[in-house]
This record gives C-alpha cells, sequence and structure tokens, in this order.
C-alpha cells in the first residue's frame, strides 16, 4: 500500500501551524525562469491499485494517461516476519527469502505488469519500520506498523539488501519460474521531516533535533546496500521531503513536523545560518565536533553528495501553484511556490562542504484535492472545484517545464478513497470514488494545456503550451489546437502541432482570430497495450475562454 491518508491527513492539520518568521519576498522563492526548460522531465503516477489484485488494469490506466513512471510505496513492516515482535527472528534478513512471502508476490506482480506496459517503478523503501528494528516505542496503545521510531541503520540497510537482490534482473522466484524484472528506480526513506515517518524528530522540548542524524543512517544504509547489489549506477533519489512544519516550543516532538529546510540544514551538519556545527551542538546531532573531522564529513555521506536527485512533497492546500504555502511564516518551507527556495537550500548544504553539484529536484507526490468530494481544508480554505484544480494542475506543470531543475511532475492519486472510509478526506484523485466517474483534472492531466496570457491583442503571437502525455509511449505524435469562436459552435482546428520530443510536450505561438474557447484534441494510435475502447479514439483537454481584443 502507498503512504496511508491517515498520515497525510495529519500533515494538512500540521500545515496550518505556521512558524513565526517573517514572509520571503516574491523574488526570493520563484525558481528562475530559463530558456532551458525541463523538456525531459518525466511523468510520475501515484496509486494503491499498483499493487495487489486490480495492478494490471491501474498500470493500463497509467499507459492510458500516458505516466511513464509509477511510485510504489514500500512498507518495511509488511515484508518483516514478526513484525510486532520485539525480538528478530532468526535468519538471513539480506536475503529475499527471509521477508513475507505474500508481500513479496504482490510487488512481484507490479513490477510484471509495469514491464509489460512500459512503466517504470519507482520504488521508495520506506516506513514503517519492524517493531524488532526499532530501539523504543513510546507509542499510547502499543507499536504502530505504520511508524518508524529510532529505525536500526543496519536492519534498515539489510532489508534494502534484499529487495535489490530481488529485483536485480537476475533474481528467479521460484524452480522453472524466469527472473523478476530489473528495477532502476529508488527512492530512500519517505518524509523523514515528519515524525510518524522518522521519529523523534526532536527531544528535550525540541531543543535537539534527532531526525536528520537518523536519517543520514539510514541513507548510509541503503547507499551501501544499493551499490552492493549492482544498482549502483540506478536513479536514487534522497529526500522526499514533507513541504511545511513547525518548529518552535514544544514542537516538533516526536511525531509532529520540521520544516525541511530546517531539516536539510541539521542533517549537512548546518546551522540556521548553514554555518557548520561545532562544539556540544555538533555532538547532540552526531555531527562533526571539529574542523579535521568535518573534512571526512562528504566521504562518510556519500549519498548526501552523489544521489541522483533530492525529491519533494510540494503540496499545496487549496490555492493556486504561485500563492499556495508562501504566507506567512513560510520562510523555511518547500512548497510548489517556495521551490526555488528549496533549490538554493541544497545547493548551500553540499556547497558547505566543497562540493559544487546542483541536484536535479524531484516532485514526486503531487495533486490537488477537489470538492466535491472534499470540501474544507484543516487550515479552513474551501478546495479548488475539479475545474479550477484542472487549471491548476496544468499551470503547475506549465512552471515546471520552465524549470530546468525540476526533473519530474506528479499526480496522486488515480482515483479517490471511499467517501465513507476514513481516508475519504485526500481526495486528490483523477477519477471520484465511485472508480468510473472522471473529474475535469483527468483530462487536464491527460492533455494539459495552458496559456500564460488569456486577454490579449489579436496582433500578437501568443504562447500556448502543451503535452500529448500518451506521445511518451508512441513517437511522432501529433496535436490540434482548437478553437471555438465566441460560446457556440464547432471547434476549428487553428494549428497542428507534431509533438517531436519523446516526453509529448510542445510550446508554440500562435494567434487567435477573436474571444472564444480552447482546447486540445488527441487521437490513440492503436496499441495491443491500451484498452479496445480507446485505441483509435479521439480524447480532448479542458477547455478555457481566451478574450481577443
Amino acid at each position: 500500500m502507498p503512504k496511508t491518508f491517515a498520515k497525510r491527513l495529519i500533515t494538512r492539520k500540521t500545515a496550518a501551524l505556521t512558524l513565526s518568521l517573517a514572509a520571503a519576498g516574491a523574488a526570493a522563492v520563484a525558481l528562475p525562469t530559463t530558456a532551458s526548460a525541463s523538456r525531459s522531465q518525466i511523468s510520475i503516477i501515484q496509486d494503491g491499485g499498483a499493487v495487489g489484485p486490480g495492478s494490471a488494469a491501474t498500470f493500463q490506466a497509467f499507459r492510458q494517461l500516458g505516466a511513464t513512471t509509477a511510485r510504489i510505496f514500500v512498507p518495511w513492516s509488511q515484508f518483516a516476519p514478526s513484525p510486532s515482535s520485539t525480538k528478530q527472528p532468526a535468519g538471513n534478513a539480506s536475503s529475499p527469502g527471509y521477508y513475507n512471502s505474500s508481500a513479496w508476490a504482490q510487488y512481484d506482480n507490479a513490477v510484471q505488469n509495469a514491464k509489460r506496459y512500459g512503466v517504470t517503478i519507482d520504488f521508495v523503501l520506506a516506513g514503517g519500520a519492524p517493531r524488532w528494528a526499532e530501539r523504543r516505542v513510546p507509542i499510547s496503545g502499543g507499536w504502530n506498523s505504520t511508524f518508524a521510531y529510532y529505525p536500526n541503520a543496519n536492519k534498515y540497510g539489510q532489508f534494502v539488501t534484499a529487495f535489490a537482490k530481488r529485483y536485480s534482473g537476475t533474481f528467479s522466484p521460484g524452480p522453472g519460474q524466469a527472473a523478476l524484472p530489473r528495477v532502476h528506480f529508488w527512492t530512500i526513506w519517505n518524509e523523514p521531516n515528519f515524525g510518524e515517518d522518522l521519529g523523534p524528530q526532536a527531544t528535550g522540548g525540541s531543543r535537539t533535533l534527532v531526525a536528520p542524524r537518523l536519517y543520514r543512517g539510514l541513507l548510509n544504509g541503503a547507499w551501501k546496500a544499493l551499490h552492493g547489489t549492482g544498482h549502483g549506477r540506478d536513479t536514487i533519489l534522497v529526500g522526499g521531503y514533507a513541504a511545511r512544519g513547525r518548529f518552535g516550543g514544544r514542537f516538533p516532538g516526536d511525531f509532529a513536523q520540521l520544516p525541511p529546510l530546517l531539516f536539510i540544514r541539521a542533517l549537512y551538519c548546518l546551522d540556521t545560518n548553514n554555518n557548520k556545527l561545532r562544539g556540544r551542538a555538533a555532538r547532540s546531532q552526531g555531527c562533526p565536533t571539529t574542523s579535521r573531522a568535518a573534512r571526512k564529513f562528504r566521504g562518510q555521506n556519500p549519498a548526501l553528495f552523489n544521489a541522483t536527485g533530492v525529491a519533494d512533497h510540494p503540496y499545496p492546500d487549496h490555492g493556486s501553484p504561485v500563492t499556495d504555502g508562501k504566507g506567512r511564516g513560510s520562510r523555511y518551507y518547500a512548497t510548489f511556490p517556495l521551490l526555488g527556495n528549496f533549490a538554493r537550500e541544497t545547493d548551500a548544504a553540499v556547497r558547505a562542504y566543497g562540493s559544487r553539484k546542483r541536484f536535479p529536484i524531484y516532485n514526486d507526490e503531487y495533486g490537488y484535492i477537489t470538492r466535491p468530494p472534499a470540501f474544507r481544508s484543516p487550515s479552513g480554505g474551501l478546495y479548488a472545484k475539479p475545474d479550477t484544480a484542472a487549471l491548476y494542475i496544468n499551470w503547475a506543470e506549465y512552471l515546471s517545464y520552465k524549470n530546468p531543475r525540476l526533473k519530474s511532475y506528479m499526480q496522486y492519486l488515480l482515483v479517490d478513497p471511499s467517501p465513507h472510509g476514513r481516508f475519504a478526506g485526500f481526495a486528490s484523485g483523477l477519477i471520484f470514488p465511485n472508480g468510473v466517474t472522471k473529474k475535469a483534472t483527468y483530462y487536464a492531466y491527460n492533455l494539459p494545456v495552458y496559456m500564460p496570457r488569456t486577454s490579449f491583442s489579436h496582433r500578437r503571437n501568443v504562447e500556448v503550451w502543451g503535452g500529448v502525455r500518451p506521445a511518451n509511449f508512441a513517437r511522432g505524435q501529433s496535436v490540434q489546437i482548437q478553437f471555438q469562436k465566441g460560446s457556440t459552435g464547432l471547434f476549428q482546428t487553428l494549428k497542428t502541432v507534431r509533438v517531436t520530443n519523446s516526453h509529448g510536450y510542445f510550446d508554440t505561438h500562435m494567434k487567435f482570430p477573436s474571444s472564444g474557447t480552447v482546447q486540445l484534441s488527441y487521437t490513440y494510435n492503436r496499441s495491443p497495450l491500451l484498452p479496445s475502447s480507446v485505441q483509435g479514439t479521439t480524447v480532448r483537454s479542458r477547455s478555457f475562454k481566451i478574450r481577443v481584443h
């Protein structure tokens, strides 16, 4: 299963409590827009249906939408033998045979379906931890299988070793069976700045940060495991940070959330001014206490300096991709409008140790909760209506495309959770909870389209940006930019754009004759990997009004 929605709802509540810091100016938070846009950014999607009995149908739906990468959450405790026991069962924990065969079967099926439909898998090797891999558990009511409290880095490394061996491309799950497909995309842990994923965040009334030190150990354990099993050249992400947080008073404590930029500074043994920690402050966070020891830090923590990229979860609350999460107290946040701050923070952290690396930024958890079926966010604002959310996801992807540091655009989820279950509030899917009715966001994700200007002179060549996401799987595709004059009548094709890059994006300029409505139109190719009901059919993007004067 992917990360629980309950944790996500707690994260939302956490987001309502802000830091007591001055707001940063708009010029300080935006990623610079440059000519060298991120034309090759990958399309990531996540849905619990990718693992389980509906796996094949889910991957076919991913293929139909054109998503190239499926993010799949790997719960350590789900695989572990006797996960609630305080005593670790005997055996070789670095071997796939040590772990739960029924859990393996579900993930084997997902890997095989991903290969069948041409989708890359990103395995997020994360919590919660089995009880026998935790130092102690101060949780009321006992151990929680989705939490990780003082997890043992060596035991985590053994689990990663077993997982990496199984999906090395050479491992057969049984006599006479073909080797399982190779996986070459990994994320080490999930939201290490969120206390339920990695606790405690801090101790001593929040005066001493603990989770950054724990995460350094987990990174080192996983890095060694992946490199030791032939995955050293794979895509390996670190971070996966929750975008908001709180600090001060008794927070973040055990299970609350530390703002990501503060977490990154502590992770790299830096103070709030990005100076290296020394003496008692360094010792309390497991950091080098002298200049001589600090010179070894880079070599001792290879994942912090050599990973493929850094991941972030820049979730909105209910506003637009240029305003939401930028308000009072957001100086140390990493919401979508603040990804520029996030990029600069990672640059500064590695630069403190002499590295000039500029990590690609992976947006690997993102989506808009809609009303209906949900209505009001924990911060008090109303969630966006589906039509507005459709605009927002296209706007956000356009901004991603324009920024070379952003390596991915992400959709979480495919289908909304049940409206009658405990997780009903996180309705960020493209399909309503009945699993059939598509939201406006479905069409917006399938064929993204965005115009920075929707009011302009008839003499002006205006920018029309968009994408044919299914072109990820079929080169040489074309899309029609269509126009309806006024508000009635037929749509006419004003321009046919041939998509020449493998990721389906286009960015063109054109004139419009009058005010009216714009949309994209695309016809699927005939592929046996698409449902027969889809092959050769024509689909359309969201439509929107323009004003020409």
